[in-house]
């Protein structure tokens, strides 16, 4: 049985990314006035060894910058304008550190914190976590890179982990396109690791009786990225325990009518 349109959490993916920069500090500020429950953020490993947040691996896009995080130093990151590219009242955004993120997260809320890279980013991760006393509590890691999510079941035990995996859904006139996983294959590996659950492309063709499989695996399930109120209800159908939008304040709006 579902639960009640209202009940499901919803999480801010990149911030309240619709109506702001996505993953700056006025992203996830705007996310929590908006009543999102959660907010999806992603991470990366300056040139220097730190955490900065961005989804991309380039800067490109978010700040017109041409550079690739790996390449650049934490100070060369934080002078770029990640804001002004939205509307020039986000003008000097900057790219936030996951510990200024912490610190915004309300009691009560979560930060699903996306690994972009792979297990060599834990360690400063660890370190993050324990200079903001961040705990289980109000993080939930998550990552496509399993090896990643291995690294932070062995090193991170208390911490919720959630496999993120796409669908794209085969073309005929594509024939030797990539394989798409099977739900028996990633139920597989996420049971091998001890993960906490599975955060799905909301293209996934699932059916009520594989999310029973999911859930009879002692797995959680969950969607990204949904900012179509039938989609949000299909899944909600389902029994889907949170769902990733760029608009959680719409998307709450919608499903409490």
């Amino acid at each position: 049985m579902s639960a009640p349109l209202s009940a499901v959490d919803i999480v801010a993916h990149r911030g309240a990314s619709f109506d702001a920069p996505e993953n700056t500090l006025a992203a996830e500020k705007l996310a929590w006035r908006q009543g999102a429950d959660a907010v999806e953020t992603d991470i990366h490993l300056t040139k220097d060894g730190k955490i900065i947040v961005s989804h991309d691996k380039t800067t490109r896009r978010a700040t017109g910058y041409e550079g690739s995080i790996p390449n650049l130093t934490f100070d060369e990151l934080r002078d770029l304008d990640a804001g002004k590219w939205k509307g020039p009242e986000f003008s000097g955004e900057k790219l936030p550190t996951l510990d200024e993120q912490i610190a915004l997260v309300p009691p009560g809320k979560r930060l699903l914190v996306e690994i972009k890279i792979g297990p060599e980013i834990v360690p400063e991760l660890v370190r993050a976590l324990l200079r903001t006393g961040a705990s289980e509590k109000n993080i939930t890691i998550i990552s496509f890179n399993y090896e990643a999510l291995k690294e932070v079941r062995k090193t991170l035990p208390r911490l919720a982990t959630l496999y993120l995996v796409g669908y794209k859904a085969p073309d005929p006139k594509t024939p030797k396109a990539k394989k798409q996983p099977t739900l028996a294959e990633v139920i597989r590996e996420a049971r091998a690791a001890d993960l906490t659950g599975l955060d799905l492309q909301h293209t996934w063709p699932l059916t009520a009786a594989e999310v029973k499989q999911i859930k009879e695996a002692g797995l959680q399930l969950h969607v990204w990225t949904v900012n179509d109120l039938a989609v949000a209800k299909h899944w909600i159908a389902l029994g889907v325990a949170s769902i990733t939008t760029d608009r959680p304040g719409w998307l709450r709006e919608q499903l409490t009518r």
